[in-house]
C-alpha cells in the first residue's frame, strides 16, 4: 500500500484572478503530487468584509501593479488571463455571487464537472471579457464545460434554495476561520497539522509542506500537452 493522500483544499471565487492561477497549478500536479484536491467555491466579498480588507483595485497604485502583474503572469502560468476592459464594473460592481451559487450547486450535485465549470467562468470573465451574472451566461459556460442544457439549467434553478445559500455561506465561513483576508486560500492537511497558503505564488512551499517536487507553475508533464 502506498503512502495516503493528503488533502489539499482550495478556496477560491472566479472573480479572484490569482485564484485562477492557484486553480490551474494545483489541477496540474493534482495526478503528479499525492494529494487529494478538494475545490471549494467561496465568495470572496464575504473574505473581504469578514477580514476588513479591500480589493486591490481599488487603490491606485496596486491597481497597476496588479495589471501589469497579470500581463507577465499570463506567459509564466501559460494561462489566457487578460484584465477586463471595465475592471470596475465587471469585478467591484457586478461581483459573482450567482456564478459562485451556481458553482456550488455543482459541487452539491455534480462534483465531476466543477473543475471544468470553474474554468468555464474564468475564461469567460477573465480571459474574453465575458459577463458571468446573467442566467444566459452561466448556462453558457456550463454548457462549453460539457454539460446539457437540460442539466446546466437544473442547476441554475438551485442557486436560490437555502440548500445552496447556506453551502456557500458555510464554505466562505470556513475560509474565514482558516484565516483567509482574500483568495485564493490552499490548506493542505499534513501528518495531522493544517497549514493555510494565502495566494497563487507560494505553491513551491506547499510542495515542501507536502514532501513533493516542485517543477514550476507548468510540470514537464503537462508542458507537453501545451
Amino acid at each position: 500500500m502506498g503512502p495516503l493522500l493528503r488533502t489539499v483544499e482550495l478556496f477560491y471565487d472566479v472573480l479572484s484572478p490569482y485564484s485562477w492561477l492557484g486553480f490551474e497549478v494545483l489541477c496540474r500536479y493534482q495526478n503528479i503530487w499525492n494529494i487529494n484536491l478538494q475545490l471549494r467555491p467561496s465568495l470572496i466579498g464575504g473574505i473581504m468584509k469578514d477580514s476588513g480588507n479591500k480589493p486591490p483595485g481599488l487603490l491606485p497604485r496596486k491597481g497597476q501593479y496588479m495589471a501589469n502583474d497579470i500581463k507577465l503572469l499570463r506567459h509564466h502560468f501559460q494561462i489566457p488571463i487578460q484584465f477586463p476592459k471595465d475592471f470596475f464594473s465587471v469585478i467591484i460592481e457586478k461581483g459573482s455571487l450567482s456564478a459562485m451559487r451556481f458553482l456550488t450547486a455543482v459541487s452539491l450535485e455534480h462534483p465531476e464537472m466543477l473543475e471544468k465549470a470553474s474554468r468555464e467562468l474564468w475564461m469567460r470573465v477573465w480571459s474574453r471579457d465575458e459577463d458571468i451574472t446573467q442566467p444566459q451566461s452561466i448556462l453558457a459556460a456550463a454548457e462549453k464545460a460539457g454539460m446539457s442544457a437540460e442539466q446546466a439549467q437544473g442547476l441554475l434553478e438551485k442557486i436560490s434554495t437555502p440548500k445552496v445559500k447556506n453551502q456557500l455561506k458555510e464554505t466562505t465561513e470556513a475560509a474565514c476561520r482558516y484565516g483567509a483576508f482574500g483568495l485564493p486560500i490552499t490548506v493542505a492537511h499534513v501528518d495531522g497539522q493544517t497549514h493555510m497558503i494565502f495566494g497563487s505564488d507560494r505553491m513551491e512551499l506547499l510542495a515542501f509542506l507536502l514532501g513533493e517536487k516542485w517543477m514550476g507553475p507548468v510540470p514537464p508533464a503537462v508542458n507537453a500537452r501545451l
